[in-house]
């Protein structure tokens, strides 16, 4: 199946199913003699990982990375380094309702039909379990950066209807983990947990945005013109399950893509952007993702089984009553992937 790596230089490909022995990825082209903070990596996988506050999925995977290959006495080799992530809390019964039924929102019917097979333990592939991969090899590749000066900071900005400050000057990027939905703005941060909980409690979902600030970027990268630096961020962003929208913003989050489309010329032309034509600037990158909310809900649904006929689902097993807490580190995660890429393209672009 196509569609499992990404990357061109750096280049990432995953594995694995949500009920599967286990998850897992090889990264190809990470430059040899990097010392590799495993607990860093450890870390982000932590962030990200289900079961690790009251407004997100009960599902408990500890999401213990194990690497194979291409780090030796703490040091990368320039091999291939392969990683295994084994699951451990599968509850494959809670789905054998759903083998001859198509979830409304998730990817069954579709995979079905381009497949003709399909693994309806938590939606197999097309979970995005399969996120926790694309986590350690981002971890890898924001180390990478970390040595050019290069940092990425992603959180909660919205949760339907609740907004955090949106000029990043006026927020205290320090304070992001301080409360269980990775929101830097704490007024904002106590309401969204309520609408969270609340929404928990009514056997509902919600979604919402994350803004990413990508500090320290050099002027020069990206490509003019298939391969612009903004393209390469979106499809990044837009690949993260669940994901609906993705737009630019000025380098101090004041203006976003869409809201520019208010302006004049005049008054967008005095906002810093991060990249310009395809390639980065020099000033902040800063752009914000739209998320859906939980596809998987407890409330009774109207649907479709395998063979065309009208149903009603009523969904069991473990699922987030809102996604964003934990697509914080995957937000950031592809960011570093993309910026990695396009530093290590960088360095050949001119003598």
């Amino acid at each position: 199946m196509a569609g499992n790596s990404f990357g061109k230089i750096f280049r990432l490909t995953t594995y694995g199913e949500s009920h599967g022995a286990a998850i897992g990825g090889v990264i190809d082209g990470c430059p040899a003699g990097l010392m590799i903070d495993i607990d860093a990596v450890q870390n982000d996988l932590d962030r990200r990982r289900p079961g690790q506050s009251s407004i997100t999925t009960p599902r408990n995977e500890t999401d213990q990375v194990e690497f194979l290959s291409g780090i030796f006495e703490g040091k990368t080799l320039g091999s291939p380094i392969g990683f295994i992530i084994r699951n451990k809390d599968q509850k494959s019964e809670d789905y054998a309702l759903l083998k001859d039924i198509f979830r409304p929102g998730h990817a069954d019917e579709v995979w079905l039909k381009k497949f003709g097979h399909r693994d309806h333990r938590g939606g197999g592939r097309s979970s995005a379990r399969e996120t926790a991969s694309r986590v350690v090899g981002g971890s890898i590749a924001k180390q990478i950066l970390a040595t050019t000066g290069i940092e990425i900071t992603a959180w909660v900005s919205s949760v339907k209807d609740v907004f955090a400050e949106s000029e990043i000057s006026k927020l205290d990027l320090s304070q992001i983990e301080d409360n269980i939905v990775r929101c830097p703005d704490p007024v904002a941060a106590r309401q969204m947990i309520s609408l969270i909980e609340k929404t928990r409690d009514e056997k509902d979902s919600v979604g919402g945005t994350i803004t990413c600030l990508c500090q320290n970027i050099p002027a020069g990268l990206g490509e003019p013109v298939f391969d612009k630096l903004v393209a390469a961020l979106a499809q990044a962003m837009l690949s993260i399950n669940a994901t609906k929208g993705f737009e630019m913003c000025s380098s101090d989050g004041i203006v976003n893509g869409f809201t520019s489309t208010q302006l004049l010329g005049s008054e967008n032309n005095t906002f810093k952007s991060g990249i310009t034509g395809g390639i980065s600037t020099g000033d902040h990158i800063v752009f914000r993702v739209a998320f859906k909310p939980t596809s998987t809900i407890g409330k009774k649904q109207d649907t479709k089984n395998v063979a065309g006929e009208d149903v009603v689902l009523e969904a069991a097993g473990r699922h987030d009553p809102c996604v964003l807490p934990r697509a914080v580190p995957i937000v950031e995660a592809m960011a570093s992937l993309v910026l990695v890429d396009n530093w290590l393209m960088g360095r050949t672009s001119r003598l």
